[in-house]
């Protein structure tokens, strides 16, 4: 800016010389062109000269630089959401392997539920809790009153009421399958952190075993479904997921339950005992008024057995569902960028000397990892590469980082 100026004042002396009132309009005129003209040529030069330095700035920067900002529009792709689907059970598996129970819990608390386990929890401390099972009757039956109370407040009954309040609406007491109310009903309640979002839809299965029956149930998801107080809500009919979503006797298929995918919770009916090839569950529930039936676990040996018998398909078998929200980083290192490390070991001596002299002109390095800053230079996250990257002068690289939400 100094030189500009200083430029304005000389053009500005040559300019306010005139001798007479005509010849100084001539040659004003004149003198005005040139003067434009000479503005303009110097101008283009400032302007070259700036667009120079910056240019080898540029370039002095790119050799030595360590931080890059993202352009908003080519750099950064936001709000990306795809859904992520993992088996539901301990280690990503999609088939429960074990099916154990602890002696932890209280007589009292086993006579409301009981907690499954992948390994026996009293001889491995690695053993993982995956769901609860529970009983529960409309009026009580099937469980008995041990707290002394006379309002025939049972585990049974307290278990019900407890999910009609979670799951139904308010004007409504009982659950109802395939239009028809039942009192009597069984409950697979999964872990929360295994199922994270939801149970996956249509990823589901329950194989039940007593005797010489055995029945397999399913969501029928990818045919009918409805919204309600509880969210999302599937019929449990009979089928397999094996060859994907087949249903049984699908012209007239038999209900067994309702899935609730949301809450990670499966009720089925324990209305009735015909067996197990027929429209009832047939594992022995017990409905009698004050006589401890502990009916869950009744649920739990005829899901074990099923295992039992075919481990690698039957038991439980289910997947969860996750939307994960998406940002994608693009970090983008041209060949004259980032061929210079600042690991100690890339120089040496007390005056900070390349360690190697071909390292002058022709360095290499690999990148290992990419980190991501706030404007203030604050790191807030770091990007692990599978395996070291070679950059050179002659050599550009694309990184694509990807942060979920």
């Amino acid at each position: 800016m100094a030189v500009s100026r200083n430029f304005y004042r000389a053009a500005s002396r040559r300019m306010a010389a005139p001798t007479s009132p005509a010849r100084s309009a001539g040659r004003s005129v004149r003198g005005g062109g040139a003067a434009t003209q000479q503005v303009q040529n110097l101008a283009v030069n400032l302007a070259n000269q700036i667009v120079r330095q910056r240019e080898l700035a540029n370039r002095r920067a790119r050799l030595g630089r360590i931080f890059t900002a993202f352009d908003p529009i080519d750099d950064v792709l936001p709000n990306n959401q795809e859904t992520v689907t993992r088996g539901l059970f301990t280690g990503g598996v999609g088939t429960m392997v074990g099916y154990h129970t602890s002696s932890v819990l209280t007589a009292a608390q086993r006579s409301y539920f009981t907690d499954l386990y992948d390994k026996d929890p009293d001889l491995d401390t690695t053993a993982v809790e995956q769901l609860s099972i529970a009983y529960g009757h409309f009026g009580g039956s099937g469980s008995k009153d041990t707290t002394g109370n006379l309002n025939n407040d049972t585990p049974s009954r307290a278990i019900y009421k407890q999910y009609a309040q979670l799951l139904l609406p308010p004007d409504d007491k009982k659950f109802t399958f395939n239009g028809i109310d039942s009192d009597s009903i069984y409950i697979f309640n999964f872990n929360r952190a295994r199922y994270r979002e939801k149970i996956d839809p249509g990823n589901i299965e329950i194989n039940l075993k007593k005797g010489s029956k055995h029945l397999r149930l399913i969501d029928d998801s990818s045919v009918a479904g409805t919204v309600g107080e509880a969210g999302l809500i599937y019929n449990i009919v009979s089928g397999s997921i094996d060859a994907g979503t087949s249903f049984h006797s699908a012209a007239a298929k038999h209900y067994y339950g309702l899935l609730y995918p949301q809450h990670g919770i499966a009720i089925l009916n324990g209305t009735g005992d015909v067996g197990l090839d027929g429209k009832y569950l047939g594992i022995g529930t017990n409905t009698a008024s004050a006589v401890q039936g502990m009916n869950h676990m009744l649920l739990r040996d005829a899901v074990s057995q099923s295992y039992v018998q075919y481990p690698t398909t039957h038991g439980l078998q289910a997947r969860s569902s996750e939307a994960v929200k998406s940002t994608y980083y693009f970090v983008r290192m041209k060949n004259a960028e980032y061929n210079y490390s600042n690991n100690p070991s890339f120089v040496s001596g007390s005056l900070g000397q390349l360690a190697f002299s071909t390292f002058v002109n022709d360095p290499q390095v690999y990148i290992t990892s990419v980190g991501l800053y706030n404007e203030r230079k604050e790191l807030l996250a770091v990007a692990k590469l599978s395996q070291p990257l070679l950059k050179s002068f002659t050599r550009e690289a694309l990184i694509k980082v990807k942060l979920d939400f």
